[in-house]
């Protein structure tokens, strides 16, 4: 695999909490400089990162990010304000909560009238749920990934990278015996080396989302 094709795998993150406007300029500056699928940046920033890029990568923005507890309708509005203002991407978190507690029926209305609203505007994003795979077990991990095709996303993203812990390799198996290749898989959550990214590469994983975009192509030329 060459610098340019492993790019395309990458979405170049900053979700820290202490993200400035500068450092959001540089971050974009590198998914542009690298050739990154992507700059994923917190809803605030998501106008400067659309006005930085110029169509040259794809803007991402999370929503109800990590937690996934906002209500309903504050997160149909968080996700189609974002792709209003230039988000082509949405990582949005599932109320974990209520999957636990059994209401699977629940969630699935939720994330269904998430993926209807903003396939309704215009720009129709991506749209990824994030299961946060640290706080379930494997058959949870199973039914989760079945929620998320159901719901008629494009993506299942494995952990928020906030979470108990990062995506596993195994994590990956256990949402393709379930998903296959009806929709596509992201892992984020500690993935900070070329070897890392390589393996979740070859597990079946069609994006990485990682802070560590820039060492982990550089390395490649290494």
């Amino acid at each position: 695999m060459n610098a340019k094709t492993l790019a395309k795998y990458l979405d170049f993150a900053n979700h820290r909490q202490d993200a400035t406007p500068e450092q959001i300029r540089q971050l974009c500056q590198k998914v542009k400089q690298y050739g990154f699928n992507s700059a994923f940046v917190n809803p605030c920033y998501v106008a400067l990162a659309h006005d930085l890029l110029f169509g040259k990568a794809a803007v991402g923005t999370v929503v109800s990010f990590p937690l996934g507890q906002d209500q309903t309708d504050l997160k149909i509005l968080t996700a189609m304000e974002a792709t209003r203002r230039g988000a082509g991407e949405l990582d949005v978190s599932m109320n974990i909560g209520w999957f636990k507690a059994g209401q699977h029926d629940q969630v699935l209305e939720e994330m269904k009238a998430v993926v209807t609203a903003v396939k309704s505007l215009p720009q129709k994003p991506l749209v990824k749920f994030i299961i946060e795979t640290g706080c379930l077990d494997v058959v949870q991990i199973q039914e989760a990934a079945q929620l998320v095709w159901q719901s008629g996303a494009d993506f299942v993203k494995i952990c928020s990278g906030m979470g108990p812990r990062g995506a596993s390799l195994e994590d990956v198996k256990l949402v393709r015996t379930v998903v296959g290749d009806k929709i596509k898989v992201k892992v984020a959550g500690g993935i900070h080396n070329l070897p890392q990214a390589l393996a979740f590469i070859e597990a079946g994983a069609d994006r990485i989302g990682t802070s560590k975009a820039v060492e982990i192509v550089e390395a490649l030329s290494k």
